[in-house]
């Protein structure tokens, strides 16, 4: 993908937005690593590729729409009810509060690289936090861009998840992923 200037719309349809656990504590070997994708997501990206501190991107992620994609560890297979259970443990008000808390956000505050290797720099909000994240991405040359951001969960008061008295624990750090196999040009002005 040629990324030229312009407005463009993001979500499902451009793309994919992962987020993928690690496991901590002297029972981790139980767990499992875990790939969720958010499946409701939407956000704009304003390419202005010759002066990408004129650029900015936008996204909201629906909290509800958080879904184990993939588990890959853990001393058994991960079934269909532990993906509901972690679907309904997501939402307590531990971790992200989906009744309280509907929606994540990022904002860019400043963009710089180029299209091969870029990084935006925003604020990003969850369960009404807001701290300043990094991602990093690039262009890898089979035409999608791809990127990813390291986020500490407690510095947005999330308690990771624990089990077996804390001898199994979600690692704080999750890693966010994007892949955009795709842009879609807003129509007309803004």
């Amino acid at each position: 993908m040629t990324l030229t200037d312009g407005t463009y719309r993001l979500g499902p349809s451009t793309g994919r937005l992962l987020i993928k656990t690690g496991r901590a504590g002297l029972g981790r070997r139980a767990g499992h690593d875990l790939t969720i994708e958010a499946t409701r997501w939407s956000g704009e990206a304003v390419v202005v590729v010759g002066a990408p501190d004129r650029a900015s991107v936008s996204v909201t992620v629906e909290t509800g729409s958080l879904q184990v994609r993939e588990g890959t560890g853990g001393l058994k297979a991960l079934t269909g009810a532990d993906r509901a259970e972690i679907k309904q443990t997501l939402g307590k008000k531990a971790l992200l509060d989906t009744s309280e808390h509907p929606r994540i956000t990022f904002r860019s505050t400043r963009i710089t690289g180029t299209p091969q290797s870029f990084e935006i720099t925003g604020d990003l909000t969850i369960k009404g936090r807001t701290h300043l994240v990094t991602v990093h991405g690039n262009e890898n040359g089979d035409g999608q861009l791809r990127g990813w951001a390291t986020v500490s969960q407690s510095i947005w008061g999330i308690t990771p998840y624990t089990a077996f008295l804390g001898a199994l624990r979600l690692a704080d750090e999750v890693r966010v992923e994007f892949e955009m196999t795709g842009l879609e040009p807003m129509d007309g002005p803004r």
